[in-house]
């Protein structure tokens, strides 16, 4: 009997140790509108961020990381989900009181992890639905802090106001009852209340940033699942006096270095508090840039296209992972991986439940640690615009299919997409049409309201 309960005790002793390795912290970072180029280590000639350069060289790089769209509220939809946006019913961009919003019967990776028992935050920008059901409190997060859409929009007047508002630049509830629907006014959320309106924008980076440190340093002994979805370089752009004026990209090149300091001081929290061999961080963005002459939009080069675009600039992204001791350091990953593939990978390292429903994500874990033969999982990666299906990649092979305009490129080749080679190639361009329809068939049998 005294043997058995040595044994009893020994086991229980290992189980911390064992639980910490199946339940790995999970950050995701998501920028709004950064370009594929807009990274120091993706090629930037002038924008400065030796904290994402770093965080490079401590892991891993990926080169052919696809968005699942090339605008703001479908794109988050499948970062959650692990689906194609018109699968799970946000193919578009949502706005201020939208009747519609990603539905609360989804499973995202907040649900998933929540079940598992992860303490789960959402901060900054929302963009799935304003109405309560569709609001990150009843998607799986515990809590919210930050502005439920794009900057450049307003408030849905239906909003439950916190006892303590503060009203800037004038307002008054009176006159928060007359707002319009458009004009870069938003309200900063705390949970399913507004806090602040409008919210000074300036600051929004550094008080995200502060939420952020805030909630790692409270959750540093247990799992956490913390998701923060920078706000900037979305236009109107905004920084603080701090980072102003100090990019020789002007003021496009300010914003992404304050969010450089950002992503900065949430690595040096992880090592401060010595859980970032227990966490794992990625670093994306949810689409391409803005295709402005102004000096306030970024770069794809030399990607071909912008936002809105399913050419690569519109929805090939930077993506950058670090997990001490699980990551190989200054590696690079050239295989086509997705937003969509998160939420599988993430069940797999923490041992979560997959929903029930049909995913489009598949595990990529062989590939963000550097097995030798590892190779994509995808036999074929699909650009959606609204719930269109207008291109096909298959390996090197892109099709792309618009307005009657037929498309073929070899990105291998030709990452710039500016040598099209379908007539020359007119078996191929059958065989991927074919692949195309087969999918999109699929998905519209199987989609979700």
């Amino acid at each position: 009997m005294k043997q058995l309960f040595i044994l009893f005790l020994l086991l229980n002793s290992c189980t911390p140790e064992t639980e910490i390795e199946k339940s790995p912290n999970v950050i995701i970072i998501f920028t709004d509108d950064q370009g594929y180029q807009d990274v120091g280590c993706f090629g930037s000639p002038l924008i400065k961020t030796p904290n994402l350069d770093q965080m490079a060289k401590d892991g891993m790089r990926f080169t052919n990381f696809y968005s699942a769209s090339a605008v703001c509220s479908p794109s988050r939809a499948a970062l959650l989900t692990g689906c194609y946006p018109p699968r799970v019913g946000v193919p578009v961009v949502l706005w201020p009181a939208s009747k519609s919003g990603l539905s609360n019967t989804e499973v995202t990776i907040a649900d998933m992890l929540k079940q598992k028992g992860y303490a789960t935050q959402c901060i900054g920008k929302w963009h799935l639905g304003d109405r309560p059901e569709y609001l990150p409190t009843n998607q799986g997060f515990n809590q919210y802090y930050g502005i439920p859409y794009s900057n450049d929009m307003s408030i849905n007047r239906g909003f439950k106001l916190a006892d303590n508002i503060v009203y800037n630049e004038g307002m008054t509830l009176d006159s928060l009852k007359e707002v319009k629907w458009r004009g870069g006014k938003v309200p900063l959320m705390r949970q399913d209340k507004v806090i602040e309106y409008p919210v000074d924008q300036t600051t929004l980076t550094q008080r995200y940033t502060e939420e952020a440190i805030r909630f790692i340093t409270e959750k540093k002994d247990s799992s956490f699942f913390l998701y923060l979805a920078q706000t900037m370089p979305h236009i109107p752009l905004y920084t603080s006096p701090e980072f102003k004026g100090k990019s020789e990209r002007g003021l496009y090149g300010d914003v992404i270095e304050e969010l450089d300091w950002s992503m900065g001081q949430i690595l040096k929290t992880l090592k401060d508090l010595q859980i970032d061999e227990n966490t794992l961080v990625i670093f994306t963005s949810d689409n391409g840039p803005w295709n402005l002459k102004n000096g306030h939009g970024g770069s794809a080069l030399p990607l071909r296209g912008f936002k809105f675009d399913t050419y690569e600039g519109g929805m090939r992204v930077p993506m950058i992972a670090q997990w001490k001791g699980k990551i190989p350091i200054q590696s690079e990953c050239t295989e086509i991986a997705s937003t969509i593939d998160l939420l599988p990978t993430i069940a797999h390292l923490t041992g979560a439940e997959l929903p029930g429903n049909k995913i489009d994500g598949e595990n990529i874990w062989s590939l963000l640690s550097g097995e030798p033969s590892a190779s994509t999982p995808h036999e074929a990666f699909f650009y959606y615009s609204d719930t269109i299906i207008q291109a096909v990649r298959s390996n090197k092979w892109k099709f792309r299919e618009v307005k009657g305009e037929v498309e073929l490129f070899n990105l291998e080749e030709d990452i710039s997409e500016s040598k099209n080679i379908a007539a020359d190639n007119p078996e191929l361009v059958e065989i991927m049409r074919l692949k195309r329809d087969a999918f999109d068939k699929e998905l519209k049998a199987d989609k979700r309201q």
